[in-house]
């Protein structure tokens, strides 16, 4: 029979081997919990198509810059443009790390100072290529257009959010939502008639992604139409007084037959000349030079291109390095090569779809998809204004055109998408769903009923 002393000694000596072997086996694992959950990480596909767009962008801005290039300073428009890319992926590295929840938090916020950004444009905004949507702060020009797409976004997909139900969203969602885009389009619209109907197209894009109903679609898009018909027809007494001071501005209302509202006689223009066509024996002008070598870029491109570096055009296209950079892809690299661009966006905005299918909440499902419409529907009406789908107007490719805003501005919206890919819970993870229950208030714990939308609304 062992005495009480021997007892508490092998005790002693079990505790003490127990511990040595817990604590050999936690430095074999690099010190971790072995229960902890492994530490999640943002998605790997997405980190990949932004690098790849950071690259390309570096490659093709330098070709397209040669109009700006000057002998003593050669590297300066890349050095400037690499200045915007450096601080994208400083704000990707951040946002990626912060909880979606916290972004969500602050939608409001966001939103109404991208509003008021966008509202000092109109009144007292620089002209940039015949448009007033540009502001100086402390030397740095702002677009507040840019900001306002993103933001209007992010606060669509909170509202969205919060009222999904299943079979679709709450008639209380849609009719803010509704709202929110008519205000935006409302100042986005003396910016440039584009970016309204981009930010239209984007928030019916999300509404479907949200299972909306086809006939309260429908009616969503009635009021759209509405509002735009009445900003086409309402000009005011200002704009009256102006038109019967300046003779050219009289004879252009006159011959459209139509009152104005910012800039409704350019955008009647260049409708008329791009349904009319450019013929190759056209004399070149300002009105349709930049269309004439957009084509003449393209069709030097061929299928494998001229090579980096070597385009032609880019001297003489107006706005090589911005609004028209897709003609000079095309032409360093060929068709293959603008394909290859065109898969890149839609294989962001898919990711950005098996992303938000995995989502149990379904405000992080829309945040993702929400700045994945936005990137790509961009890219593609850049696209189609480069290729002669859409009549002509200034809007970036985003990620690649020189243009520090809309640089910065998309870097955020990659940073959101990769931050709901690191913390957004998946129904497999119970326990990211206990720690998302616990985190997020209330409101955003609405589920996400992305595989149910065909089920009747309760």
């Amino acid at each position: 029979m062992p005495s009480t002393t021997e007892t508490l000694r092998d005790s002693r000596i079990l505790i003490k081997e127990t511990i040595d072997g817990v604590a050999a086996a936690s430095r074999r694992d690099g010190g971790r919990d072995p229960k902890a959950q492994p530490r999640r990480k943002s998605d790997p596909y997405i980190w990949g198509t932004y690098i790849m767009l950071l690259i390309i962008s570096v490659v093709e801005l330098f070709s397209a810059s040669s109009a700006e290039v000057t002998g003593a300073n050669v590297y300066m428009p890349l050095i400037r443009h690499g200045i915007f890319l450096v601080v994208g992926l400083g704000c990707v590295l951040g946002l990626q790390k912060i909880h979606y929840g916290y972004i969500a938090r602050f939608a409001s916020f966001f939103a109404l100072i991208s509003l008021v950004l966008l509202v000092l444009s109109n009144f007292i905004g620089v002209e940039i290529n015949g448009a007033q949507r540009a502001i100086r702060i402390a030397g740095f020009t702002i677009q507040p257009p840019e900001i306002a797409k993103l933001a209007m976004v992010v606060l669509l997909a909170t509202i969205l959010g919060r009222n999904q139900c299943r079979g679709g969203v709450y008639n209380k969602g849609i009719v803010f939502s509704a709202l929110v885009v008519m205000v935006f389009g409302l100042f986005l619209w003396r910016n440039g008639l584009t970016n309204t109907i981009l930010v239209m197209s984007v928030s019916i894009s999300m509404f479907i992604i949200g299972g909306i109903p086809i006939k309260k679609l429908a009616v969503v898009l009635c009021i759209y139409a509405l509002g735009v018909g009445v900003l086409y027809m309402v000009k005011s007494d200002r704009e009256q007084d102006d038109e019967f001071n300046e003779i050219g501005r009289t004879e252009a209302v006159a011959s459209s037959g139509r009152g104005s509202f910012g800039r409704s006689e350019t955008w009647i223009g260049r409708i008329n000349r791009h349904l009319k066509g450019v013929d190759p024996y056209d004399p070149i002008t300002d009105e349709n030079r930049q269309v004439i070598f957009a084509k003449i870029a393209q069709a030097n491109g061929g299928v494998l291109g001229q090579g980096p570096g070597n385009s032609r055009e880019s001297a003489r296209l107006p706005l090589a390095f911005s609004d028209y950079i897709y003609s000079i892809i095309v032409e360093d690299t060929g068709f293959v090569g603008g394909a290859i661009l065109l898969a890149l966006y839609l294989a962001l905005v898919a990711r950005a779809g098996v992303i938000a299918y995995r989502c149990t909440r379904a405000v992080p499902a829309f945040l993702v998809m929400g700045c994945a419409v936005l990137i790509v529907f961009q890219a593609l009406v850049h696209m189609a204004i480069v290729t002669g789908l859409f009549p002509v107007s200034g809007q970036p490719l985003p990620l690649i055109s020189k243009g520090g805003t809309s640089v910065v501005v998309m870097s955020i919206a990659i940073g959101i998408m990769l931050s709901v890919s690191r913390h957004a819970a998946t129904s497999a993870n119970k326990e990211a769903l206990k720690m998302e229950d616990k985190t997020l208030p209330t409101d955003m714990r609405t589920e996400n009923f992305s595989q149910s939308f065909n089920e009747p609304q309760k």
